[in-house]
């Protein structure tokens, strides 16, 4: 008679003995991105499954196992995301044998927590209850508000990103695959789900129906600017070319002025070689300002062919990667790409083109910015033929400065 009390007092005191080991253990060391999975699920997790036991008629052996598996089916979330019930499995082995909990009785809330993946069998009532209470924001009110905080958590941790159509679609989906399994879960979550399955549909609808109307307000004041987004093209394409002409006419400047400084050089040189013997015998402090001279007008003739040379932007196509239209990095309407592509991947990718204002635009913006890729080089070179030329010759003159206060 004396026993009975005994044993109640015992799994009464591992409860509370997990309970305060599981909050001290969230409070401490739970990243703080798991916003969803968090302390407070576990509560109401455990919350859950005693109230599902309690109208299982689960017996007190059962239902202490249960809450157990409850405490520790989210401590795998301390390691690691993705497979973190197996985890869970390991953490709450190695505690309950460290109580010295009953072997057989570890192993039954082991194969409860593993039983939360989502590729594991839930054969037991005991499986099926801890399951069900895990996932019991499906029947609950706040199923809107528990999604909000998961989309959180997943774009904290997983970096993921959803548009609110998206998630919609996504949250609905899930409730329409998911099921109560035990017949405690039905009763209890029943109700709650199929009007959270009627609200979420509403709610996709809904918010469908704001983007189509978004969409349309967008494209029609799209459509209403038409003239302006096209004198902008027009013009960016004009200041392009303009820009491109002044580089070019630039860069074949300085060629004609270093080249002709060095066919001079060469020239005197040459002369002065033949006729006189080695010019600088007498003077060798003279090839100093010679040969900055020389490196001065090859170094920016240089610079100035490799700005003026025509760079054309190309692409690699694969027969795996995306519709050639819809690629958001190759421009169909530029020959440096579209003449890599087949006469019938061409001809399609204009079709489809033609067919659709959006893909249009995308592809003469796409084109606009490889322009503005080969401006940026070519002024950039451009410039380090100038400022080449210009301290070439700032250091020419210096040098030859220098030479004739040496030689007076």
């Amino acid at each position: 008679m004396e026993t009975t009390p005994v044993i109640k007092k015992a799994k009464a005191e591992i409860l509370r003995q997990a309970k305060t080991y599981i909050t001290t253990l969230f409070e401490e060391k739970l990243p703080k991105q798991l916003v969803y999975h968090s302390l407070k699920h576990t509560t109401l997790t455990v919350k859950e499954v005693r109230a599902l036991g309690e109208a299982a008629e689960l017996d007190a052996s059962n239902q202490e196992a249960l809450e157990l598996a409850a405490w520790f089916h989210d401590t795998g979330y301390l390691d690691t995301y993705d497979g973190h019930e197996y985890r869970s499995m390991e953490r709450a082995g190695e505690w309950l044998q460290e109580q010295g909990y009953p072997t057989d009785r570890i192993a039954v809330v082991r194969e409860m927590i593993r039983a939360t993946h989502r590729d594991e069998p839930r054969e037991t009532e005991l499986q099926q209850i801890l399951v069900d209470a895990d996932l019991c924001s499906l029947g609950r009110e706040d199923f809107c508000a528990s999604g909000e905080l998961l989309r959180a958590e997943w774009e904290a941790v997983l970096g993921r990103s959803y548009s609110n159509t998206e998630w919609a679609e996504i949250q609905f989906t899930f409730l329409l695959s998911s099921k109560f399994r035990s017949h405690a879960a039905k009763e209890r979550y029943g109700e709650q789900y199929k009007a959270n399955v009627k609200e979420q549909k509403k709610r996709l609808k809904k918010i469908e129906k704001k983007e189509k109307k978004k969409k349309e307000e967008v494209q029609g004041n799209f459509a209403e600017g038409k003239r302006g987004v096209e004198t902008m093209f027009r013009t960016t394409y004009d200041n392009h070319v303009s820009l491109s002409q002044m580089a070019d006419n630039k860069a074949n400047m300085m060629i004609s002025l270093n080249a002709v400084i060095l066919s001079i050089l060469i020239t005197y040189l040459g002369a002065k070689t033949s006729s006189i013997g080695p010019a600088f015998t007498r003077n060798p402090i003279l090839t100093v300002p010679m040969g900055l001279l020389v490196a001065t007008a090859l170094g920016s003739v240089v610079s100035a062919i490799l700005s003026a040379q025509p760079d054309v932007t190309t692409f690699k196509w694969l027969k795996k990667s995306p519709a050639i239209a819809t690629n958001r990095r190759i421009n169909i309407l530029f020959f440096g790409n579209f003449t890599k592509l087949s006469l019938d991947d061409f001809q399609g990718g204009m079709n489809e083109l033609m067919r659709d204002k959006d893909l249009m635009y995308t592809n003469m913006i796409t084109d606009i910015y490889y322009l503005g890729e080969v401006l940026s080089r070519k002024y950039r070179l451009l410039r380090i033929s100038y400022t080449i030329f210009m301290v070439g010759l700032i250091l020419t003159a210096l040098s030859f400065g220098i030479v004739l206060l040496y030689k007076a």
